[in-house]
């Protein structure tokens, strides 16, 4: 595949000489696998989506393994997505939008209104406006606690179909930066967002990791399609080995680190060495052997950096994103960012 150039264009925040040489070596990693639209057009059609109705999923809580937790998909009244917390019927529906983003340390928590109106581990819930172009959508849950799958968002996924996507009313809307714009972080990870083109309203994706585990470099590039998306959605976060036994041990001590319900199923569990869980997205090498498994590269790029563009508001968000060795915060500073200093621009 022929080399990619982007714009770095204007240095939002970060050292511009820091992501310039992380960009460089970003350039130098090849893409391992492509999944590119056959046409720029709008993957998800004009018209608002919502759903016909509702459906619901239940499996473990992903803080606490001991308790079932149930979510339910349903159409909203409202443009947007929002999250009801059916256990506290006196407070407002939470609006997925990047205002009400609490933290993004570990995993996204989105709240409103009172402390107790929470719900934690959002990204993998609401990456799903982003990757299947749901516009309207009301999410009720009965804790701040959602359920962690296996089979990662695929349930999820499932869910959304059995309530059936339908269109809504009105005209769907699009936003996309007014210019080239570029974020750096502190260890050598940028982002850069680029403007859709006159007439166009999808959204590429260039993703690239870099683990000093035998997860190593890893980069994908994609169209955001609803088929791209469903095959992305099998893939799980990951965890180091060490990371793993500290949330079984001394990590129940505390609230950061409290994952009770991660077992050797719902997540990729790798080391230096090896993957210590069945790893997936396989990639065959140039001998017909495997030479590395995508599964932290398309989790890293769908379930997660979807998720920010999410946070965008009522607007399906359109134009190219690039990744290189990013995470929550860097994602959620950037889109914060945006809509901080006005460069957003509404089409």
């Amino acid at each position: 595949m022929e080399s990619i150039n982007y714009s770095i264009g204007r240095v939002v925040f970060g050292r511009e000489d820091a992501i310039r040489e992380a960009y460089a070596r970003f350039s130098e990693q090849p893409v391992d696998e492509t999944r590119l639209a056959k046409s720029r057009a709008c993957p998800f059609g004009a018209r608002r989506l919502t759903l016909a109705g509702e459906a619901k999923v239940t499996d473990v809580g992903t803080f606490d393994g001991r308790e079932s937790q149930t979510l339910t998909f349903a159409p909203s009244d409202k443009p947007g997505w929002w999250i009801r917390r059916t256990d506290q019927p006196e407070q407002l529906d939470t609006f997925v939008d990047i205002s009400n983003l609490w933290t993004s340390a570990q995993n996204l928590v989105l709240r409103s209104g009172s402390p107790h109106n929470y719900l934690r581990m959002v990204e993998h819930i609401i990456a799903l406006r982003t990757g299947l172009g749901v516009d309207d959508v009301l999410v009720k849950v009965g804790s701040g606690d959602p359920p962690l799958f296996a089979d990662s968002s695929v349930p999820l996924v499932k869910t959304m179909d059995f309530a059936k996507i339908v269109e809504g009313e009105g005209d769907a809307t699009y936003a996309t930066v007014k210019e080239p714009l570029a974020f750096g972080g502190r260890r050598g990870d940028f982002l850069l967002f680029l403007p859709a083109k006159d007439g166009e309203r999808n959204l590429r994706i260039d993703c690239a990791i870099r683990w000093n585990t035998v997860i190593g470099d890893q980069r994908v590039l994609f169209d955001v399609t609803p088929e791209t998306f469903r095959y992305a959605a099998f893939a799980r976060t990951n965890a180091t080995r060490k990371q793993y036994l500290l949330a079984k041990t001394v990590g129940k001590l505390f609230a950061s680190t409290r994952n009770l319900g991660y077992n050797e199923r719902n997540i990729l569990i790798h080391g230096r060495g090896g993957y210590y869980t069945e790893p997936r997205f396989p990639m065959e090498g140039k001998d017909g052997g495997t030479a590395k498994f995508l599964e932290p590269v398309w989790h890293r790029a769908t379930l997660d950096l979807m998720a920010a563009l999410a946070l965008f508001g009522p607007h399906r968000f359109c134009g190219t994103v690039v990744s290189y060795r990013a995470g929550h915060t860097l994602d959620c500073d950037a889109v914060r960012a945006i809509c901080r200093n006005d460069l957003l621009r509404v089409l």
